[in-house]
């Protein structure tokens, strides 16, 4: 199978999708919940500090959304390349 400029295009896309995910993912959980915890400690969430909610379900909530994110833009992109599923 020969590499065209569509699959560089689409592999391309997807590398930096899922690029984006996991940066996202990573500044969230350990961003977030661990590093800036002492500077969102001030803010209370649900009877607890904002850096411990985020560790604790902040990065869960954040990670399944990025599933459902993912999912729906790797949809549109094989749909944008052919490659969907019909």
């Amino acid at each position: 199978m020969a590499e065209t400029p569509s699959n560089n295009e689409y592999w391309a896309a997807n590398i930096r999708l899922v690029t984006i995910c996991l940066i996202i993912w990573a500044l969230v959980s350990f961003g977030f919940g661990i590093l800036l915890r002492p500077m969102l400690s001030g803010i209370a969430v649900g009877g607890t500090d904002l850096g411990f909610w985020f560790a604790q379900q902040g990065s869960i909530l954040v990670f399944l959304a990025l599933i459902f994110f993912y999912a729906w833009r790797m949809n549109k992109l094989d749909r944008q390349y052919g490659v969907d599923e019909e």
